[in-house]
């Protein structure tokens, strides 16, 4: 069964057929494609920022890992960009 996920870096689209490798680069931008941020379980506000409760922790998430839930999907729709996230708190409690 082919899926479609979207690099967590670059945004390109990256078709997977059966599995993603530990190896595999986006095209694009050469970014790993296992990584949490490319996880349909990764979720920034989440614990460990991963809605699956049995996979161990990983620090680094953006970055290859071993994971064996690792699941292809495009979850980075929910805004975890710093710069985003700080601008918005910023005007939230900016004084007038």
């Amino acid at each position: 069964m082919e899926k479609e996920v979207q690099c967590f870096k670059c945004g390109s689209k990256i078709k997977v057929m059966d599995r993603v490798g530990r190896r595999d680069e986006c095209a694009s931008c050469r970014s790993d494609v296992h990584v949490c941020k490319n996880c349909e379980f990764y979720d920034p506000s989440s614990y460990n920022e991963c809605r699956e409760s049995s996979a161990d922790v990983v620090q680094e998430k953006e970055r290859a890992n071993f994971c064996d839930y690792f699941s292809p999907g495009s979850n980075h729709s929910k805004s975890d960009d710093k710069e985003a996230l700080m601008s918005a708190a910023e005007a939230l409690f900016k004084k007038n």
